[in-house]
């Protein structure tokens, strides 16, 4: 029953970026054209837009129908959580200080390649 009312709201999603498409921008027809027909400039707008606030409805109806259907959502306290448990397992130590570091303090015990200098420019 999901899988069918996830293709009903793929099907209405895609009706409605059609229907938005399809509306004129409302900027400079200020009362252009009479009290018209039903498809005249005006009619056909009135149209559109009821279409679009009908779809726009419909969506979010069966978004939430969705949502409340799927019921993930209650097996969890909180989506923070679950992604916390998954990124920190629970038995991490924490990193040391600064401070609590056994780093060598004299330079001559570190094993470091020999520096020779600046290195010369390459002939091209």
């Amino acid at each position: 029953m999901e899988t069918i009312l996830l293709v009903v709201l793929i099907v209405i999603a895609i009706a409605m970026i059609g229907l938005v498409l399809l509306q004129r921008s409302e900027g400079g027809a200020l009362g252009i054209g009479g009290p018209g027909a039903m498809f005249s400039a005006r009619g056909t707008a009135s149209v559109l837009t009821r279409a679009t606030a009908g779809l726009a409805a419909a969506f979010m109806i069966l978004s939430l129908v969705l949502a409340i259907l799927s019921g993930s959502w209650t097996e969890r306290e909180s989506v923070l959580d679950a992604a916390e448990e998954e990124v920190l397992p629970a038995e991490t130590e924490p990193l040391p200080l600064p401070g609590e570091l056994d780093l060598p303090t004299d330079i001559d015990a570190l094993d470091l390649p020999a520096d020779d200098g600046p290195a010369a420019p390459r002939a091209e």
